[in-house]
């Protein structure tokens, strides 16, 4: 494996989690799915169909998000809120992840 290749798989790797952190904190206003693809990828987010919308029924499916269609368009859409445990979950996800990055910061480091 090259190391541009291993670089690839490991980021995949670390951004995966932070996927999930990034959608219950945008969700906390409404959004459609192919709405968040765009703003995950705008705020640096690198992620694809395949993978959101099976982590946004998982979501659901945790009680971490709530949903509802909208039908006033003439394309249905599913509006996803995060829900209040959502909201408790998106916060200690936040203070674990801080925690980490303030840990990692304090790791020593080659020049």
């Amino acid at each position: 494996m090259s190391e541009t290749e291993a670089l690839d798989t490991h980021l995949q790797e670390l951004r995966r989690g932070t996927i999930v952190l990034a959608c219950l904190r945008l969700l906390a206003q409404p959004g459609y799915g192919y709405g968040l693809l765009e703003e995950l990828e705008a705020r640096g987010f690198d992620t694809d169909a395949n993978t959101l919308y099976p982590l946004l029924r998982r979501l659901e499916k945790q009680g971490h998000l709530t949903s509802e269609w909208n039908t006033d368009e003439a394309r249905p859409r599913k509006f996803y809120r995060t829900s209040a445990a959502g909201a408790r979950l998106a916060a200690a996800l936040t203070d674990e992840f801080r925690a980490i990055a303030g840990s990692i910061d304090a790791l020593p480091q080659e020049d």
